[in-house]
């Protein structure tokens, strides 16, 4: 693959068993020993991937993954032992991509490794060609680079955000399960977990000011879905 992994724990251990574990896919791994030099890391060496822990001394992986969502879109998978409901919805509120519990297997590791940084590369490069942007006066999309704009100004999202935005706008006018989102942005793992189309929906609603300009784009059906509308 080529690409760099940044492993945020301050387990040196744990770091060095992911490092042996991903020598093979010619992925570069380099360690951080707590959330202040993670993200010192991160913005000086851009990794493709980020490996983080929640329990660490001076930042709390959370923490560390709510400020790297400031500076960067890049995937973020937290390796813990604390994997209850309750972590696992406020680690996709501050913009994890996908956890993995302590102890892991070396097969799980590496799948959930390879999703990641697939997904983000086809997110920009991959898109299907039957929908390659939406564009109206107020707002620009366009899934063939994985931009967004309002109002001409560059939107931020996080890549689960801009999943979610690009499955909305690929079905545009049709109604997408909650379920049908859950399995294409997260996984099948979490297709019972309704919860987090909504907490997402509400992000893009906040990002991308619907409502605001004299259309609302993203409409819900309750106990159903979840459809975006285009502008007429």
């Amino acid at each position: 693959m080529g690409k760099k992994v940044l492993v945020i724990d301050d387990d040196p251990e744990l770091g060095r068993l992911v490092e042996m574990i991903l020598k093979p896919s010619e992925l570069t791994v380099y360690h951080a020993y707590s959330g202040g030099d993670g993200l010192k890391s991160a913005y000086a060496i851009h990794p493709d991937l980020i490996v983080l822990d929640i329990m660490m001394p001076d930042m709390d992986g959370f923490e560390v993954c709510s400020r790297l969502r400031e500076l960067t879109a890049v995937p973020v998978l937290m390796l813990t032992a604390r994997t209850c409901e309750n972590d696992l919805l406020h680690g996709f509120k501050v913009g994890v991509d996908d956890f993995l519990r302590k102890p892991f297997s070396k097969n799980e590791l590496e799948a959930r490794i390879r999703a990641l940084l697939r997904r983000s590369s086809l997110s920009t490069s991959e898109e299907p060609s039957y929908v390659t942007a939406y564009i109206d006066p107020v707002l620009e999309i366009n899934l063939a680079d994985a931009t967004v704009k309002l109002n001409g100004k560059t939107v931020t999202l996080s890549p689960r955000e801009y999943d979610l935005l690009a499955c909305l706008v690929r079905h545009q006018g049709k109604i997408v399960s909650h379920r049908e989102l859950v399995r294409e942005v997260w996984g099948s793992q979490y297709e019972n977990s309704s919860d987090l189309s909504s907490l997402y929906v509400y992000y893009l609603r906040q990002k991308l000011q619907d409502g605001k300009h004299g259309h609302q784009y993203f409409h819900t059906l309750w106990g159903r879905g979840y459809w975006f509308a285009p502008r007429n």
